[in-house]
């Protein structure tokens, strides 16, 4: 029974080995031309993600300041009550 075993791993492991050993990947070379044009790219790509960011940061903050007027602790000094403790 130990041989049978034995010889089933072995056979389930070369099999294994011989399916995942078919996929490769294609290897693809970059011309100079796409290099450079990939380089070039950068500096507009970096713009564009700082500016996205930059938009979003306002927005996040212009929100946030809109939850702070309603909170604690303008209420307090505005109405004399502390609305965040009820």
């Amino acid at each position: 029974m130990k041989l049978k075993e034995t010889i089933m791993i072995t056979i389930a492991a070369l099999a294994f080995l011989l399916i995942t050993g078919i996929a490769k990947s294609e290897e693809k070379s970059i011309t100079p031309q796409e290099f450079v044009e990939t380089v070039a790219s950068v500096p507009g790509k970096v713009s564009n993600h700082v500016k996205s960011e930059w938009q979003d940061i306002k927005e996040y903050q212009a929100k946030s300041w809109a939850e702070t007027k309603t909170r604690w602790p303008w209420n307090v000094l505005l109405k004399g009550k502390d609305d965040t403790q009820n």
